[in-house]
């Protein structure tokens, strides 16, 4: 009998949707965070009767097959790069990205990753870094007497300094976009790395055609729709729970086919 592995595969599926459902709730309040959703596949068929199959010498055929199916497995987990909301900080150096795109940042082993997470603070260098102290690229440097830093919705950095009243031009911040978001490799710390599947980074400035713009003194919340996490979480417990049922089921008729006598 099949079914106690077609069900245990089920079983193992729906562990998998919880686990990907979970970490959506538990980063309902992550600066950035995209929710994401398991996909499935189902696994080979044994066929035990073709389709098409011929049943007469007269030319008929069978018009349906006999495919049993042998389960289910996890395809992959697909990020959903939606917008989320902004939140105003009224920190001068917090920026939410409204559209497309990403941050990116240079890594202490010289890699370039990438985040939505814009909460940026300024280290003892005057570099403006994240709260990891990574270095956001490209570099820009506050100078030490800097009274307030302005960032244009096109990624133009200004700073006032000491008590002048024009503005002195930093630097220009950018954003990267990728064909296939989804394709990034999620590493923590809000961070992504880019895969072959991502394609390669194209960079540009803040505004330009498919590409978003800044918001200084905001912040992007995560995408997480709670109601509908809570909803497909009760849905996965319920899959779980009959494909338990099945397995439940399945050892009762062996039980009943090894009494016979």
């Amino acid at each position: 009998m099949k079914a106690l592995g077609i069900a245990a595969t089920g079983m193992m599926a729906q562990q998998t949707n919880v686990d990907v459902i979970s970490n959506n709730i538990a980063n309902a309040s992550t600066t950035g965070f995209k929710s994401a959703r398991a996909s499935f596949q189902d696994l080979l068929y044994e066929n035990l009767e073709r389709e098409g199959a011929p049943t007469s010498e007269q030319g008929t055929y069978r018009p349906t097959g006999i495919d049993v199916g042998l389960g289910v497995r996890t395809a992959g987990t697909v990020r959903l790069n939606t917008q989320g909301g902004l939140a105003q900080t009224e920190n001068q150096m917090d920026l939410a990205i409204e559209g497309r795109g990403f941050f990116a940042i240079n890594m202490p082993d010289g890699e370039t990753v990438y985040t939505r997470d814009g909460s940026f603070r300024v280290n003892a260098e005057g570099q403006l870094v994240t709260q990891q102290g990574y270095e956001v690229n490209p570099g820009v440097v506050v100078p030490e007497d800097t009274t307030q830093v302005e960032i244009s919705e096109t990624g133009i950095v200004s700073a006032f300094i000491g008590n002048d009243t024009i503005p002195v031009e930093l630097g220009q911040l950018t954003l990267t976009t990728f064909i296939n978001d989804a394709g990034l490799r999620p590493l923590g710390n809000n961070l992504l790395a880019a895969t072959v599947a991502s394609g390669d980074p194209a960079q540009a400035n803040p505004g330009d055609p498919a590409v978003g713009i800044l918001r200084q003194g905001y912040l992007e919340n995560s995408n997480v729709n709670i109601i509908q996490q809570i909803t497909d979480l009760i849905s996965a417990q319920r899959a779980y729970e009959m494909n338990s049922k099945s397995i439940e089921t399945a050892d009762q008729m062996m039980s009943t086919a090894n009494q016979i006598r």
